[in-house]
């Protein structure tokens, strides 16, 4: 049986986090996908902690963060990750409207596996998101222990 990798989605924006599951289920993109609303509630979801103290194993194929979140920023959450050595390998793509220079020199200089900066246009967004699915959902082979549900690839 396959499995579909999740991917989490790390999102304060409803709006955002609407058209980024639209433009997946658009794309015909089966995984299951865990919203979560800033930083804090992703690292409690990473962890298993706190509410997602009893979710189900195993580590998403791909962390999509925002950069702009509240209680505990995108960048401190990428940093925690990446210093992790059981969450390093998990691939996190910062999907921010920042295009700031020193936004995406900190992220890369964190371990960030791709930056995305957010279309304005709602169909250049919904076709971003379409392609950045398919690629780390679909396409992307992630390392053994990540993706799935039980742990296993």
């Amino acid at each position: 049986m396959t499995e579909f990798k999740r991917v989490l989605l790390v999102e304060d924006s409803p709006n955002d986090a609407e058209l980024t599951l639209e433009a997946f289920s658009e794309s015909g993109l089966a995984n299951e996908v865990v919203w979560v609303k800033d930083g804090q509630e992703a690292l409690d979801y990473l962890y298993k902690q706190g509410a997602y103290e009893g979710r189900l194993d195993g580590l998403p194929a791909v962390v999509l963060l925002d950069l702009k979140l509240p209680r505990v920023d995108g960048l401190q959450v990428l940093e925690r990750v990446k210093k992790d050595p059981a969450l390093r390998f998990i691939p996190v793509v910062m999907l921010t409207s920042s295009s700031q220079e020193t936004d995406l020199a900190r992220s890369y200089g964190l371990g960030v596996n791709a930056y995305v900066v957010k279309p304005v246009g709602f169909a250049e967004f919904i076709m971003a998101l379409k392609e950045l699915g398919l690629f780390w959902a679909v396409v992307n082979q992630p390392p053994p222990g990540v993706g799935t549900r039980d742990g296993r690839s």
